[in-house]
């Protein structure tokens, strides 16, 4: 019988202490470059650290473990991850994304996706009806982001599966905004989930990471024969501060969930809050797919203000939630999308998903919840 998730974040599938050299609990650091080897044609296992490392190594059993992959890779940055993925793709294919999808995913997809020869189609997934009608002859992929960033919207993981199977594609997954703990793609049917590795996971805004997970034997021998050669790897180092990271995984989410709950509330009676975008709403329009395909609802919230006036005093003015762009750490963070994480996509596709001068991205952090609440307050006016 196999462990809890909550002991994996910690131990992985196995308890690896008694492998580490002297028995170290914590996973040495292995800072080299290359590995000597014991004879011609024999290795220790590990040759150079751009292929492999004993640290690293380590780290993606432990994320192939929490995500139930056959294999995962760790890349230096979630962009990273989401490049890699990319070169799993000929030229001409052609991709349907989520609408509402991370603005460096749309700036990768354009810049480099499309230079590469790749088409890409972009709707409302939450809505099979649409996706079904954007596929193509040369549809090669479906690449969902579930809870979208930043508006929250909720994807059918089992009905994006039933149309990749109908049609012969890969369903791509961005894990990011729930992490493995709330949510496993793979066991929904997804061929390939990608996540930033500095948000949840890492939790402490401190390290750059990015990871892609396969659950096919036949995608995780290309993407290692990529990964070898692009040389996106994650460092020793930063292997080893997302590990430690990943031990208190489950106690940050579980806490981080808690407070977001409790804000979105909050929120929802403010007279200068017009409409909150968090997934564990009851009346959220995604809200019961959620329940089905997750374990919660996670930290993340947005929520629209009455003026552009207030979005930028509530920027300015709040003291303990910082004004930064990133999300998942044990920091509360707020950003403005419309500058920030979707500064690169075009102002008309803002405006129709209403990422606007009145809305607003909180990643909620650990604190006290009332000291959050009454930072809010004090900021909003």
């Amino acid at each position: 019988m196999g462990y809890g998730i909550e002991t994996r974040c910690i131990h992985g599938e196995k308890n690896e202490v008694m492998e580490h050299s002297y028995g170290a609990v914590s996973i040495p650091i292995y800072q080299t470059a290359t590995f000597a080897h014991p004879g011609i044609g024999e290795t220790t296992g590990h040759n150079y650290t751009r292929e492999s490392n004993p640290t690293r190594e380590e780290l993606e059993k432990t994320i192939s473990s929490l995500e139930g992959a056959f294999d995962t890779v760790a890349c230096s940055t979630g962009m990273a991850a989401i490049s890699l993925c990319l070169e799993v793709f000929d030229s001409g294919a052609h991709i349907v994304c989520t609408d509402d999808l991370y603005g460096g995913s749309v700036r990768i997809f354009g810049v480099i996706g499309e230079r590469r020869g790749l088409q890409f189609s972009y709707v409302d997934t939450s809505d099979a009806a649409q996706v079904e009608e954007a596929i193509k002859e040369n549809t090669k992929a479906l690449y969902i982001e579930t809870p979208s960033n930043p508006t929250m919207k909720v994807t059918d993981l089992s009905a994006m599966k039933e149309l990749a199977q109908k049609h012969g594609l890969l369903l791509i997954v961005d894990n990011t905004f729930l992490s493995p703990y709330l949510q496993n793609p793979l066991e929904l049917g997804a061929d390939i989930v990608v996540h930033s590795g500095t948000k949840f996971l890492g939790g402490h805004n401190d390290t750059l990471a990015g990871f892609l997970s396969t659950s096919r034997q036949d995608i995780a021998e290309r993407v290692r024969a990529l990964y070898k050669t692009v040389g996106s790897c994650l460092s020793p180092f930063d292997s080893f501060l997302i590990l430690r990271g990943l031990k208190t995984l489950a106690v940050r989410v579980e806490r981080q969930q808690s407070n977001a709950g409790k804000l979105a509330s909050w929120l929802k009676q403010h007279p200068k809050v017009k409409q909150v975008y968090y997934v564990g709403l009851p009346e959220h329009p995604g809200f019961e797919v959620n329940c089905k395909q997750s374990r919660g609802a996670g930290s993340m919230l947005s929520f629209r203000v009455d003026a552009e006036e207030t979005a930028r005093g509530v920027l300015e003015r709040v003291k303990l939630i910082s004004y930064a762009e990133s999300l998942g750490g044990v920091e509360s963070l707020i950003t403005y999308p419309m500058l920030q994480t979707h500064g690169d996509v075009p102002v008309e596709i803002r405006e129709k998903l209403g990422i606007t001068e009145t809305f607003l991205r909180l990643s909620v952090g650990i604190e006290n919840v009332e000291d959050l609440i009454a930072d809010l307050e004090q900021a909003l006016g």
